[in-house]
């Protein structure tokens, strides 16, 4: 490094209530009586955004992960750095339509419809050990819908990290008993 460039500093760690803070709230969006947890005042911190992905990551790092799943689409956010944390491999769980190659798909209830998901066929091979990836844990339809292609191409399923989590939703509820770690809940 040059003489002239200072030597970055080692962030000081964050606490949960300071990345709390960080996280924008505006009412009625996407519409009325919906409040929405904006992560991308987060995300523009690198500090926080970095004390994030290690607080996602402090539960699985003595676990062997073989893949990480990365829900659709802000799950990539966190997912690729934490793949590459763990030394695992990197697979996109997408909506309908969005991956090239021989795909499985999950259908999944929401709360005014449904909605599909789709993973490679190839993706995942029998016994890997996965860890599944989001930003928000709300009702947890979509990640049952994830869990399911994961399971039915014989992956397993070690853990389901998310950064938020809607209390108030019982989305953990519906997950089953699994291994849900959270960093900022609500």
């Amino acid at each position: 490094m040059p003489d002239d460039v200072p030597t970055p500093e080692e962030p000081p760690d964050m606490s949960v209530e300071t990345l709390r803070g960080k996280i924008r709230e505006i009412p009625d969006f996407p519409k009325p009586g919906i409040l929405f947890y904006d992560i991308t005042t987060l995300l523009k911190d690198a500090a926080a955004y970095r004390e994030s992905i290690d607080l996602m990551l402090a539960p699985y790092r003595d676990t062997q992960v073989d893949i990480v799943v990365g829900m659709e689409s802000r799950g990539f956010i966190f997912s690729a750095p934490m793949a590459l944390e763990l030394n695992a491999g990197l697979v996109p769980v997408r909506k309908l339509g969005k991956l090239p190659a021989d795909t499985l798909t999950v259908e999944y209830a929401l709360e005014y419809g449904s909605n599909t998901l789709e993973i490679h066929r190839d993706a995942i091979a029998p016994g890997q050990r996965v860890l599944i990836v989001d930003d928000l844990l709300a009702t947890g339809g979509t990640v049952r819908g994830t869990m399911e292609l994961v399971e039915r191409l014989q992956g397993v399923v070690v853990g389901l990290a998310f950064l938020v989590e809607l209390d108030f939703l019982n989305g953990r509820d519906r997950l089953e008993g699994r291994n849900v770690t959270s960093v900022v809940r609500y």
